[in-house]
């Protein structure tokens, strides 16, 4: 099958042939028929599958008829990040250079200046992220009751990033009427129960079992020991052996995957350190930053990225060879994002998971997801090093924009939390005793050592006598104070309603006791 078998306009099917595509992918193949007669699709497909293509190329055959209007987007793409909002973007100029549409991408880090000269002009294709987007319609700059097309993409990341509220509420502002495609990798309820609320009798595509990984890609696990300096030397291992890998998949370029932003500059500056062309991408970057960076590494300018779960999604990055999860996922969902990453468009690719005690109830739930073992690369779960006394768990806390946060838990009043700041004398009193107690003997404490005793003072020469000192207990005699000057009333106040209270009669009324002068004035009588 070719795509001048899916229905498409013939401008399309010239732009699809220019860019170097001959067979449309099964998600494409699918969903681009029912996209043309106008019906509600489901979309489920794992990442690197071409969803971006299945709903891009019908709306360019649809728009040939018709024309944008100030301020009123004919479509709308809704995507959880900037970089995936982009990356559509570019998507539609690749596909559209036979079309004369207007495309506005409405992102945060871009100024509203810009932003809302394009929708003035009228965009045929609006792509933005929620939060700016409702930015636009609250400062009254943006209609959305002329939408044709809805289309949500990444539906599962935009409810791990707390998105959903808003995407109800773009929802509701746009014509019952609409045609609403969704496309996501994963199938939560949540997803499920949302799907029900927004599509009409859709047409559910269903290419591949949802969070699935694709049969490209080599997964493999490295034991490695909990501390932070240990981690980053197995990492650094693994990346130079990962290099001279003759006989696999030879690393060309990785990303390199962490749950926190802090990690991810940590371990960014120590990589560089050690003489690794490497950048950094997180949700803490500004936007031209995060752009730079993802440039450089799609033209190969960086071997390495390290990046935090901002672009585990969507990201379009067609020649990864290698995936590393310095910091297992502890929700099974990212693992199947991550490693999406590579194996690509039929390419090989492997992907390496460093894996510590404490990591095992994360590793059981990504294998129970993907229902397939993954392989060690050495060892297996019982050569995994014993973690260091006192280290705890650390369990996982979500935060906007799908990164994962870690939260240091402080001791709690009552036994458990004394128990671990115990002093070394309280545990050997504990400890005698329980001996004791085990010998039928009343405990008795723990002795303390006697003090070194303390070298005499050497003779100190007597103080110089001082002939104005007075001998000791007799004191001399002080000066009389003076008397204090009387201190001066202060007139009463006319609003002060107490003191008039006590006056010893009522207070006048009229004018008291001034007579203005025109009362006493004689009148003139007029006499018959």
């Amino acid at each position: 099958m070719s795509f001048s078998d899916l229905g498409l306009s013939q401008k399309v099917v010239d732009a699809v042939s220019a860019a170097g595509y001959t067979q449309p992918t099964p998600i494409q193949a699918q969903a681009i028929p029912h996209v043309l007669a106008r019906k509600d699709v489901l979309g489920i497909a794992q990442t690197g599958t071409g969803k971006t293509a299945a709903f891009t190329l019908p709306m360019l055959s649809i728009l040939e008829q018709g024309r944008a209007r100030a301020r009123m987007p004919r479509t709308l793409i809704l995507e959880p990040t900037r970089e995936l909002a982009a990356q559509v973007e570019e998507a539609f100029i690749k596909y559209a250079p036979n079309h004369k549409l207007n495309v506005a991408l409405l992102i945060g880090g871009v100024s509203f200046a810009d932003q809302d000269a394009k929708i003035t002009r009228g965009a045929d294709v609006l792509i933005a992220t929620p939060g700016r987007l409702l930015d636009h319609f609250e400062r009254g700059k943006l209609l959305l009751t002329g939408i044709e097309i809805l289309v949500i993409d990444e539906a599962d990341r935009m409810l791990d990033m707390g998105f959903i509220p808003d995407i109800e509420r773009i929802a509701g502002l746009c014509p019952f009427t609409r045609q609403t495609l969704f496309f996501t990798a994963t199938m939560p309820p949540e997803i499920q129960r949302v799907t029900e609320q927004f599509l009409s009798s859709p047409v559910k595509i269903e290419v591949a079992r949802p969070s699935s990984t694709a049969a490209t890609i080599t997964q493999k696990l490295v034991a490695t020991h909990g501390k932070d300096y240990e981690k980053r030397e197995t990492l650094r291992q693994l990346i130079q052996t990962a290099v001279s890998d003759s006989d696999g998949n030879p690393l060309k370029n990785g990303i390199i995957f962490c749950n926190r932003k802090t990690e991810v500059a940590t371990l960014f500056r120590s990589l560089q350190r050690h003489g690794f062309s490497v950048g950094a991408l997180h949700g803490d970057m500004d936007q031209r930053s995060r752009m730079a960076a993802l440039d450089a590494f799609r033209k190969n300018e960086l071997t390495l990225l390290v990046a935090s779960d901002v672009a585990a999604r969507g990201l379009d990055i067609p020649d990864v060879s290698h995936v590393f999860n310095y910091d297992i996922p502890h929700h099974a969902e990212d693992y199947v994002h991550r490693i999406g990453r590579t194996g690509r468009a039929g390419r090989l690719g492997t992907a390496y998971t460093l894996v510590a005690r404490g990591d095992e109830k994360y590793l059981q739930a990504i294998e129970k997801l993907i229902t397939k073992t993954i392989e060690w690369e050495a060892g297996d779960m019982s050569s995994l090093p014993e973690r260091a006394p006192g280290e705890a768990d650390e369990a996982p806390r979500r935060g906007r924009g799908g990164e994962r946060d870690r939260k240091r838990e402080k001791p709690r009043g009552g036994r458990e939390g004394r128990e671990h700041v115990r002093t070394a004398r309280e545990q050997k009193i504990i400890d005698a005793a329980a001996a004791s107690d085990a010998n039928g003997e009343d405990a008795t404490p723990v002795e303390r050592a006697p003090r070194a005793e303390r070298a005499p003072r050497p003779d100190r020469a007597p103080r110089a006598e001082r002939a104005d000192r007075p001998e000791r207990g007799e004191r001399p005699e002080r000066a009389a104070r003076p008397e204090p000057a009387p201190r001066r009333e202060a007139p009463p106040r006319r609003d002060d309603r107490r003191r008039n209270r006590d006056d010893d009669g009522p207070t006048p009324k009229g004018f008291g006791d001034f007579m203005p002068g025109f009362l006493m004035q004689g009148a003139a009588i007029k006499k018959d």
